[in-house]
């Protein structure tokens, strides 16, 4: 065992008795001082200690994100009818997805952008429509031109107008002419108009009733309307509930269509029309001229918007892409809490990933026609790691971008095009970890450095007044 004299002589930290020391002025300052000094030390130790700092190196992107990225976005066109719009991808190998709808979705909008009903649902076209063999035999008139007064007043008058609205120049214009015409003849020899009233079919010619087809919301020729007296008629001439025909268009399925449309309704019942159990291939015509389209693809290249149709014909003149961009980003969507969160590591991070979001870009009427209106977007990923333990980490990833749009003409329809380009690089950000073992010792370091700096100072200015003294007293003898 051993003895306590011997435990003794181990101290580091032998004391003095307290008669035999002296206290002094400047030894009390050098205190306060220290104490000051130990205190604000520590305050910005602890600081630092708490501060959160990062490390940003730039990589290789090894990720497969360039092969699908996905990109979300809702972009308003004021001018281009649901009815034909269509997105579609592209890469630079030629890979192209047209039409894309399985995650997208329709809005029909009026001029202010403002919705006008419920989602636009498309529904799949046929990939191929039959057309009448009549094209070459001699047309006689069967169907009745319209103009904006006599199309007011045969809607009020007949409970079915169906309408044909086209233009001389389309090619699917003339191929469906020869077959509408005959097609009407044979309904007018069956439900005299004069007599039945139930149903007349006609057309309007839109390079003539320019106004017409553009209340109607006609973008792609020809373009088959039915017209119900009742549910459409309304005495603001809107005409926005009707429905457009996407059948075959050779004679005999026109007629057998015709005729389901008369079925519906009973020649005695001279009641409002507003219901049709007819099975008719046709759908809701759009409420307005213009689409609101939303959704999310995975493209690897290019993103496309325009009007399209394997039985339609657009003019490029009247076409105008004009857009405006509510939101357009890239990746997983991140919450603004995890943003904010991430903020505290990185301030600048999210300035750039909505850059394009609330922009317009408007084609003017009285500019040049043919006009396409092209994004080209440089993508960079961004990854975080933060570090809530030692063992716990959470990567958060965030695509940003800078943009550089353009209207250029071209022969071709107009159409909405947005390049996209994936850096081969990627910001890689990580939070550096700080040990609470580091903090302890620095502030013992303080702690220790402070007293023993103050001791010497104390002993320095003790032995120089102490010396001085002596050299004073020496003088005086």
């Amino acid at each position: 065992m051993f003895s306590s004299s011997k435990i003794k002589s181990v101290d580091f930290y032998r004391k003095i008795p307290r008669d035999l020391t002296e206290a002094s002025l400047s030894g009390a300052g050098l205190s306060i001082i220290a104490a000051l000094a130990i205190v604000f030390l520590f305050g910005m130790e602890l600081n630092d200690y708490l501060t959160v700092s990062t490390t940003t190196s730039i990589v290789v992107d090894n990720s497969s994100d360039g092969d699908f990225l996905r990109i979300d976005f809702n972009i308003s066109f004021p001018a281009l009818s649901c009815e034909f719009a269509s997105v579609d991808v592209s890469d630079v190998l030629g890979t192209n997805r047209l039409n894309v709808t399985k995650t997208i979705r329709k809005f029909s909008i009026d001029p202010h952008l403002r919705p006008t009903g419920a989602e636009f649902h498309s529904g799949p076209l046929p990939h191929y429509i039959k057309h009448g063999d009549e094209v070459d035999e001699e047309t006689n008139e069967g169907s009745v031109a319209l103009n904006s007064a006599s199309f007011d007043k045969l809607s009020h008058q007949y409970q079915i107008l169906v309408v044909n609205f086209y233009a001389p120049w389309c090619y699917w214009s003339t191929r469906l002419k020869a077959s509408w015409e005959k097609a009407a003849k044979i309904i007018k020899q069956r439900y005299d108009p004069e007599v039945d009233g139930r149903i007349l079919l006609a057309k309007v010619d839109c390079t003539e009733e320019v106004d017409l087809c553009r209340r109607n919301h006609i973008q792609g020729y020809p373009s088959i309307r039915i017209f119900r007296k009742g549910s459409d008629v309304r005495e603001t001439h809107g005409h926005h509930e009707h429905e457009s025909y996407y059948g075959d268009r050779d004679t005999d399925t026109l007629v057998k269509t015709m005729e389901d449309l008369v079925d519906s309704i009973p020649q005695e019942d001279k009641k409002i029309a507003l219901e049709d159990k007819s099975n008719v291939t046709k759908r809701p015509a759009p409420l307005s001229g213009g689409c609101r389209i939303e959704g999310y693809v995975r493209v690897p290249g290019n993103l496309i918007i325009s009007a399209r149709s394997g039985s339609h014909s657009f003019d490029a003149s009247k076409m105008n892409m004009s857009h405006v961009i509510s939101h357009l980003s890239f990746g997983k969507t991140v919450s603004p809490q995890v943003l904010n969160d991430v903020k505290r590591l990185i301030p600048y991070l999210g300035r750039s990933h909505d850059k394009l979001n609330g922009r317009s870009f408007i084609n003017h009427r009285d500019l040049d026609a043919n006009v396409t209106i092209e994004h080209y977007l440089q993508v960079v990923k961004t990854e975080v790691v933060t570090t809530k333990s030692s063992h716990d980490h959470r990567i958060i990833e965030e695509y940003e971008y800078t943009a550089h749009s353009s209207l250029a003409q071209s022969v071709y329809i107009p159409v909405a095009k947005f390049h996209f380009e994936l850096s081969p690089m990627q910001v890689l950000v990580t939070e550096d970890s700080k040990s609470f073992s580091h903090f302890l010792t620095n502030v013992c370091a303080i702690i220790g450095g402070v007293f023993t700096v103050a001791g010497i100072l104390d002993s320095i200015f003790h032995n120089t007044i102490r010396l001085m003294k002596k050299v004073e007293i020496g003088k005086n003898y």
